[in-house]
């Protein structure tokens, strides 16, 4: 931890440090040296998490609370003076990365964020924009340098892809939550997942990939079973379909009517 800010920074030669992992021999496709959103996004979870956690079994919060709020001023750093959502990495060696990637979103996405109403907003409409596709997240904008729409080739050709553009789906869970968190519509939310029901019967029945290209059509590529596909598109399915439950319920008591 930076005891300057209270990130987290993490970083050596030679080393692929998040799950954006590629690597081809002693080529780090996406090194991200430095204080990678993401993992910060999640180190201010864990303490929010904690803060809970001690209230309910009687143990003081304070020091995780403190804790937290330090990492919550930190992380105003992430925050793009252009209104294009967040940087993917701070302080690395050659200085902040305002590469537009999805890892932002779960800035946004878990249940404690540490940013304010209009940078959630923001975050959001930048994903929506630049990396949304049906089944999933781009790893990067197009016309980024770098880029690439295609998962194919040789080891090196598809490594070098992996998280250059290439979609993920898990991401797209992550998306949708983050979007529900923003607007507030939990069945709007929960459409962005249907696209995923039709691939069900696409290549592996039953179950969801690994990557998609980053270009329509879109074709699957990778692993045709992953189980973190699955599991964050189900935990998002299932989040959202409470939420919608509950938003019924409410109308209709609203309206007078059963629930």
């Amino acid at each position: 931890m930076d005891p300057a800010d209270a990130l987290l920074r993490a970083g050596a030669p030679g080393l692929q440090l998040t799950w954006m992992d590629a690597r081809v021999g002693a080529w780090v496709v996406t090194p991200r040296h430095g204080k990678p959103v993401e993992v910060n996004a999640l180190w201010y979870h864990a303490h929010c998490t904690l803060v809970a956690l001690a209230a309910r079994i009687g143990a003081d919060p304070a020091p995780w609370h403190a804790l937290a709020e330090r990492i919550r001023s930190g992380f105003r750093r992430y925050v793009r003076a252009d209104g294009a959502g967040l940087y993917d990495v701070l302080d690395g060696p050659d200085g902040d990365d305002a590469a537009v990637r999805p890892n932002q979103i779960l800035a946004v996405s878990l249940t404690h964020s540490p940013l304010e109403a209009t940078d959630r907003a923001a975050v959001v409409a930048t994903c929506a924009r630049e990396l949304l596709c049906s089944y999933g997240l781009r790893t990067l904008a197009p016309g980024s340098p770098g880029y690439r729409p295609r998962y194919a080739g040789g080891v090196a050709e598809r490594d070098g892809a992996y998280h250059q553009g290439t979609v993920w789906p898990w991401l797209l869970g992550h998306y949708a939550l983050a979007e529900y968190r923003v607007h507030g519509d939990a069945a709007a939310a929960q459409a962005r997942l249907e696209p995923l029901r039709d691939h069900l019967f696409d290549a592996a029945l039953g179950t969801v990939g690994e990557i998609f290209d980053a270009q329509p059509p879109h074709t699957a590529r990778g692993c045709p079973a992953q189980a973190w596909s699955v599991g964050c598109v189900l935990e998002a399915w299932t989040r959202l379909e409470q939420a919608r439950l509950r938003e019924t319920v409410q109308a209709n008591g609203a309206a007078g009517r059963p629930g």
